[in-house]
């Protein structure tokens, strides 16, 4: 089997298991990564050829990177050859870093710093339903209730569907866009001149506004679902309830928000105070 051959294969293995595209991607260019520097056909690699690479490519990544390779092999080798090319090769301990989060009055600067009324529209709702950017450019029309004051997000991360509530004070503005869609023929509750819009679109709005605002921080889309959990833990919303709306499958992982809520530290006194 020639390395073209065994990529192709792995991506229907891959799409069959009902992988997100994301995982895809990865996947597939771990695997042709380790086949371009061995020079070797998939079914002779070793383990020593997927150490000789991790040592000459991957000592200064990050864990998760580490990690994701080392699961992309595992995943080709033991479903197209029933072996697995990677037993034996410790995994590090996933970093457990403190995301990034903006003030509260950061949001608001960043929003003001985004003109186009659509655009403006689609990175309020990130923050205001906590959602992942690629969850923002797969809502569909269908997928507001305004009567009900929700909406859905569809086989999000994990294959798992959730709910979020719309606010009052984006509901005329939401209202207005479904229309607009509905009057192009188009599903995507946004959408641009070639149909659905792309991650990086969303990524660059992000980009601009920050560096408009004048934020000095590192900021992102994914840097609004962080904020958005922070300040639900700010306002005392139960970090159960967090949970749900983020759609995390463990309380650990949305433990990490009670870690980052600096207004929370700050509303504890310091023994000296009742001495």
């Amino acid at each position: 089997m020639n390395n073209e051959e065994f990529l192709k294969k792995l991506e229907t293995e891959l799409k069959i298991s009902k992988n997100s595209p994301h995982t895809i991607r990865n996947y597939v260019k771990a695997n042709k990564a380790l086949l371009t520097f061995t020079k070797k056909s998939p079914e002779t690699l070793t383990i020593d050829d997927v150490k000789l690479y991790m040592a000459e490519h991957l000592t200064d990544k990050a864990s998760t990177s580490i990690i994701v390779f080392l699961a992309a092999l595992r995943y080709a080798y033991t479903t197209i050859f029933e072996k697995d090319i990677t037993v034996g090769i410790k995994r590090p301990k996933r970093e457990k870093r403190i995301p990034s989060v903006l003030t509260k009055e950061e949001v608001k600067k960043l929003f003001s710093s985004i003109n186009n009324k659509k655009s403006n529209l689609m990175i309020t709702l990130i923050y205001a339903a906590g959602l992942r950017v690629s969850e923002l450019t797969n809502l569909k029309i269908i997928d507001l209730n305004f009567e009900e004051k929700i909406g859905h997000v569809r086989q999000a991360k994990g294959r798992k569907d959730r709910v979020f509530n719309i606010p009052e004070n984006l509901s005329d503005q939401l209202k207005k866009q479904v229309e607009q869609q509905k009057s192009l023929n188009q599903e995507y509750l946004f959408s641009g001149k070639h149909g659905p819009l792309s991650t990086r679109n969303i990524q660059k709005i992000v980009q601009t506004a920050r560096l408009k605002a004048g934020i000095e921080k590192d900021v992102h889309p994914h840097t609004l679902r962080h904020s958005f959990a922070t300040h639900l833990l700010e306002n005392g919303v139960d970090i159960r309830f967090i949970q749900t709306l983020l759609g995390h499958s463990s309380l650990e992982t949305t433990q990490i928000y009670a870690h980052v809520s600096t207004e929370q530290l700050k509303k504890i006194k310091s023994p000296l105070e009742n001495l």
